[in-house]
Order: C-alpha cells, then sequence, then structure tokens
C-alpha cells in the first residue's frame, strides 16, 4: 500500500516552529536537526501506518479517529487524523503539556 501524504494544519506548524527555536536557542544546530529528524521519522511512519498510534485521547476529547504518536528522543506528541487520502496533523505538543486543554475544540 502507498504511503499517505502527512499534511500539518497551521497549528501544528507553529507548534514545531516554537519547538524548533526552543531546541536552537537551547541546544544549538544540531538539537534541533534531531528534533526535525525525529519528526519526519514519525510522520513517514503515520503516513505508511495511520493505525500506529494511540487512540488515546479521542473519546476524552470527544475527536472520534484523534491518534498520536510519540517522537522519538524528543518529548513531543503528533496529533492526527487519517483521512482517506492523506494524514492531517493537527497538533505537534511537548508531552508534559495539559493535552486536553490545548485540543480542546470549542
Amino acid at each position: 500500500m502507498k504511503a499517505k501524504s502527512v499534511i500539518p494544519r497551521e497549528l501544528a506548524r507553529h507548534d514545531v516552529d516554537e519547538a524548533i527555536d526552543y531546541y536552537l536557542k537551547e541546544g544549538g544546530a544540531q538539537v534541533a536537526l534531531g528534533f526535525v529528524d525525529a519528526l519526519e521519522l514519525s510522520y513517514a511512519q503515520i503516513g505508511r501506518q495511520p493505525a500506529l498510534g494511540s487512540p488515546r485521547y479521542a473519546h476524552e476529547l470527544n475527536l472520534p479517529g484523534l491518534r498520536f504518536v510519540a517522537l522519538r528522543r524528543f518529548p513531543f506528541l503528533v496529533f492526527y487524523f487519517e483521512r482517506e487520502d492523506h494524514i492531517d496533523v493537527w497538533r505537534v505538543l511537548h508531552a508534559e503539556r495539559d493535552i486536553p486543554a490545548w485540543m480542546r475544540v470549542d
């Protein structure tokens, strides 16, 4: 089966930009590049195997189909929905955040 394209929403792109800025300031270019590599690996994995992610927050947030995967070596979670022709990435959040509060849709 062909991998689905992974398309981050504006909020997810903003989350990633903030994380990269943080890692550039606190850890330097190598750490920031490591974060980008881990994110790209996660995107590739969910593009190939969308059911890989955990549905843990889907019920709590009343968002059927919501899944997430954790980045390797970085404390971030990628939240996404599988669509018919792509993966819809909603957020890329630090695992220590109040996830329900950050993901709430009003």
